[in-house]
């Protein structure tokens, strides 16, 4: 554990604020060019592919994989990012287990508003199962909104009566829209990315208009966690939705869910991201390698 090294993170990441809103395009090129600076590991091979009717990324091993897929979802608000800027994340992912990843490039608002995402989600997990995976080799993995969707796909496909998969990662999961934790007064300010305001402005493009007030957008605060497959979520204390995991995690519980909750000290949103250059990154990472190694079984897996 490094004091020194949590500080420089926090210390790079408040970097001064526009004073007014970012156009959408500036807002997403700052996305990019912030997740650009994140270490992608050595060791891995990827390739544009389709997954469901939309465009994705495969990610594997230099050498023989595992069998075994993680369908990772990325982060950016519902608003922003796309499987590139996840490669930090997932490419270790990929290097810790000797699975396969593959990463749909879902459709983003406010372009494409809620429900898309999850539809994209849930088009890209009927593809794996139709081509052959079993659920039990597949594991849904996914940061900050891509954190949320590892759990509202799942409760997309359960409600489709499709079989669920072998297990969820969320790293800083987005998992209630109608923001009532109490680290979203607690931890402002303590927080380096978010803001009330610029949560609740991405959050309106991808609510356009809908109630928050339901499973798909507020999970941990509505959904019925019954059969859900064994959860890890990571969070960090420094970050506004630590207590959508926290909640999470409870009702995971209370639905007689396997849920580990991984919290670290004083850090970041997705600060696994920071892999390379700060411990704790690194270890959180080993954590969640080790929990999908221990949960995907591979009864059955055609390799696609």
């Amino acid at each position: 554990m490094s004091r020194r090294q949590r500080a420089e993170i926090d210390a790079m990441v408040r970097r001064p604020r526009p004073e007014t809103p970012r156009s959408m395009e500036e807002l997403r090129a700052g996305f990019r060019a912030m997740m650009a600076e994140m270490i992608v590991p050595a060791g891995i091979r990827t390739r544009t592919t389709t997954l469901g009717d939309r465009p994705a990324l495969l990610v594997e091993p230099a050498g023989t994989p595992e069998a075994g897929t993680i369908l990772y979802f990325h982060g950016g608000s519902y608003v922003a990012g796309s499987p590139e800027t996840a490669m930090s994340l997932t490419g270790n992912l990929v290097t810790g287990t000797g699975f396969r990843a593959l990463s749909p490039d879902y459709r983003l608002a406010p372009e494409h508003p809620f429900p898309a995402a999850i539809e994209d989600g849930l088009s890209a997990y009927r593809a794996l199962l139709d081509s052959g995976e079993a659920p039990s080799a597949i594991a849904f993995a996914g940061d900050s909104a891509g954190g949320g969707l590892t759990v509202t796909t799942c409760l997309a496909a359960r409600d489709a009566g499709l079989p669920l998969p072998a297990a969820i990662v969320a790293f800083s999961p987005g998992l209630d829209m109608t923001r009532t934790g109490a680290s979203m007064d607690g931890k402002a300010g303590v927080d380096p990315f978010f803001t009330r305001e610029g949560m609740e402005r991405t959050g309106a493009m991808y609510l356009a208009g809908q109630d928050p007030h339901q499973p798909l957008l507020s999970p941990a605060v509505h959904a019925d966690l019954t059969g859900f497959p064994p959860m890890l979520l990571q969070a960090g204390t420094n970050e506004m939705l630590l207590d959508d995991s926290t909640r999470m995690a409870a009702r995971a519980r209370e639905a007689g869910v396997d849920v580990i909750l991984d919290v670290t000290a004083d850090v970041p949103h997705v600060f696994q991201a920071f892999a390379g250059v700060l411990d704790e990154a690194d270890e959180a990472l080993e954590r969640a390698a080790l929990f999908l190694r221990r949960r995907v079984r591979a009864k059955g897996l055609t390799a696609g």
